[in-house]
């Protein structure tokens, strides 16, 4: 399977980390614009195909609110890409790959079926230095393009692994000398209530249902986000956002 990645950040963070990879880059002007410049050059540096002035043949049909402009339209660019693969759990939990001395913080998805969430806490996991994902085979979003494209290169950057059972995914970080906590708001204590004394894999569950009751089970210990409003819950992607962002601070 290849990806059609049109998000120019996505392309370049693959043309970075993985070039050869990249199998064609497509502009449909001679003159690209903004960061799709970015791309050509990177592409050219990189010795990967560069198609000018030519649209996606799965492009028929034009975006009415994209008018031509000097130099032509750059709306329907796009690169085509191998997906990344994924890595075994024994080097995933790896503490090496945490960020210096401080405890580490990875990632498990129970199940979490939308791409674009996944991309979102792609992308929030790059940007707060999150050491691994698990993401399920099962009942989960594949990892097609979109959650390339939503993730902004955050996909490149951090390391996944894609178990078909991750009640054993859990097993193998805990041997790892993780803790693995999980978020529900069910749960009777607050996130605040975590402290900065270890490595932590963060699971967080289905965007209707959370996590299943299988993986509740596993965890150490299970903490909640507690509102302060009138609404009692979050889209998965922010909750995670959240969590991260404190177990970051506190790390």
């Amino acid at each position: 399977m290849q990806l059609h990645l049109r998000n120019p950040h996505s392309i370049l963070a693959a043309l970075a980390t993985r070039a050869h990879d990249v199998r064609e880059i497509r502009l449909n002007t001679n003159r690209p614009q903004g960061a799709w410049t970015q791309v050509a050059e990177q592409a050219a540096a990189n010795r990967v195909s560069v198609v000018y002035g030519s649209a996606p043949q799965n492009s028929r049909r034009r975006p009415k609110s994209v008018e031509s402009k000097p130099g032509g339209r750059t709306g329907a660019a796009m690169a085509i890409v191998n997906p990344r693969q994924p890595v075994d759990l024994k080097d995933l939990f790896d503490k090496s790959s945490a960020n210096g001395d401080s405890h580490g913080l990875w990632l498990a998805l129970d199940c979490i079926q939308d791409p674009q969430n996944v991309g979102a806490i792609f992308r929030t996991a790059a940007f707060f230095g999150v050491a691994g994902i698990v993401v399920t085979k099962d009942r989960s979003a594949p990892l097609n393009a979109t959650v390339y494209d939503v993730a902004s290169g955050g996909l490149e950057l951090v390391p996944f692994s894609a178990p078909t059972n991750l009640g054993r995914a859990l097993e193998a970080a805990k041997s790892a000398g993780l803790w693995v906590l999980g978020a529900s708001e069910h749960a009777e204590e607050d996130i605040a209530d975590v402290g900065p004394d270890r490595d932590w894999l963060l699971v967080v569950g289905n965007e209707e249902s959370g996590i299943r009751r299988k993986t509740l089970s596993q965890c150490d210990v299970v903490r909640r986000l507690t509102p302060r409003g009138e609404l009692s819950s979050l889209n998965v992607s922010v909750a995670a956002g959240i969590l991260m962002s404190h177990i970051a601070r506190i790390g």
